[in-house]
């Protein structure tokens, strides 16, 4: 029995070492990346560069109120949004918004929600974006990295 404990030990000691040198190397959190947005219908306003919070499990661009205000972007639409909590909520529609990033840029609309800018999975598709959470970044997609691939099938 007690060599049976001490190759049990040697395993957890092991398992937990791993796990520490693990969370050294590759520390788990939220993904950010520096992002531009544009107002393409007014070249006239300034973009703005912001850190977006990349969210694939979101669909949409979300902006905070006051990135809408500084971009003059027009309302389109109202549109209702479901919550993380499961909350229903009408929020306004603006856009069109330009969004870029590294060699890549989309053309979206953007929920107004929140305080910070959440980039969802239909820019980062269309932009042909990847994240890469072992390294907290996002990039574009190695396998395309000159022009962002889609399939139109």
């Amino acid at each position: 029995m007690q060599g049976y404990f001490f190759t049990l030990k040697q395993w957890w000691h092991s398992t937990v070492e791993s796990q520490l040198r693990f969370q050294e190397i590759a520390p788990m959190g939220l993904i950010h990346a520096s992002v531009q947005l544009l107002n393409p219908s007014n070249p006239d306003v300034q973009g703005l560069d912001v850190s977006a919070l990349a969210d694939s499990g979101a669909v949409h661009l979300c902006i905070p109120e006051h990135v809408a205000l500084q971009l003059q972007l027009r309302e389109l639409e109202r549109r209702e949004v479901v919550l993380a909590d499961g909350r229903r909520r009408s929020v306004p529609y603006m856009g069109p918004v330009e969004v870029r990033f590294a060699n890549r840029r989309c053309f979206t609309g953007a929920m107004v929600l929140g305080d910070e800018v959440l980039l969802g999975a239909i820019p980062m598709e269309d932009m042909d974006l990847v994240l890469q959470p072992q390294l907290q970044k996002i990039s574009v997609n190695p396998a395309n990295p000159n022009l962002p691939l889609s399939v139109a099938k």
